[in-house]
């Protein structure tokens, strides 16, 4: 980045209270209601670093995990909510009603005929009655199975499972089953790490330079990786299979794993 600009601080109505201005070799604040004032640095980049997720060559600054396909299906799922809370309205007290009345009977209250448990209906002069029934009951299904739909694409679109949604399975699954289903969610999230490892690098470039007062090169940082734990938390099952497989690495080339890239693995520290 060659310029940058970003808020620090908001009041309670979320109105900016201090903003800065980025560039290379100093920054600028603006306080609210009082003069701006510049901080130099040696750092020779701005000291804003943007995080950024799968960059390209459309979208340098990466793509958002709320996609438009995400905000269109929840904007899907919100109008079937919607549209049951109207339906259950009807689902609750059924609609009503009766044939062959009297055209000079008097008419009945609306409200009162549909809270009243008990109705009389008298003959007419002809010895004729009218016919009372009731129209079928709105079901709610499908209202729940198109939610359902909608939270299966959902799922397909973010790499989650219904389960993670609140749609629980009749059977439960077992680790492995668990742990496979979340496949697409561990690959997004290695491919996050990648670009995320970068980012976090160029902080902690900026910020020894600005601790050391030096303006280092890039490119004394170049072989520096980011470190990350493990995406999913190893079980026993997981650890007993790297236990095995660690063994039989290290019969074949000796010392090829040992505590540091173990812990690549494992996500825990060694004792000692």
């Amino acid at each position: 980045m060659t310029e940058g600009y970003a808020v620090l601080e908001r009041d309670d109505n979320k109105r900016p209270t201090l903003e800065a201005y980025f560039t290379a070799g100093q920054t600028e604040y603006f306080p609210k209601g009082e003069a701006p004032y510049v901080i130099d640095n040696v750092a020779p980049a701005p000291l804003l670093v943007p995080i950024i997720y799968r960059p390209d060559a459309v979208r340098p600054f990466g793509h958002s995990r709320i996609s438009r396909a995400c905000m269109n299906i929840m904007q899907g799922a919100l109008r079937t909510i919607k549209r049951s809370e109207i339906s259950a309205e009807f689902y609750s007290f059924p609609q009503k009603y009766a044939l062959g009345t009297s055209p000079d009977a008097e008419p009945m209250e609306k409200w009162r005929a549909t809270i009243s448990s008990f109705l009389q209906f008298t003959k007419d002069e002809e010895g004729e009655k009218p016919t009372v029934g009731q129209f079928t009951q709105q079901s709610m299904s499908p209202y729940t199975e198109q939610l359902r739909t909608f939270a299966a694409l959902f799922a397909g679109e973010t790499g989650l499972t219904l389960d993670d949604l609140g749609f629980v399975t009749d059977n439960p699954s077992s680790a492995e089953a668990i742990k496979a289903s979340h496949e697409n969610l561990r690959l997004s999230a290695r491919k996050a790490q990648r670009t995320f490892g970068s980012a976090f690098l160029n902080a902690g470039y900026l910020a020894a330079c600005i601790r050391d007062n030096f303006p280092y090169q890039r490119r004394q940082l170049y072989l520096t990786k980011a470190a990350w734990e493990p995406v999913f938390e190893p079980d026993a099952a997981m650890l007993s299979g790297i236990g095995d497989g660690v063994g039989k690495l290290n019969q074949a080339v000796p010392g090829y794993i040992g505590a540091n890239n173990l812990q690549d693995l494992t996500g825990m520290a060694p004792d000692q």
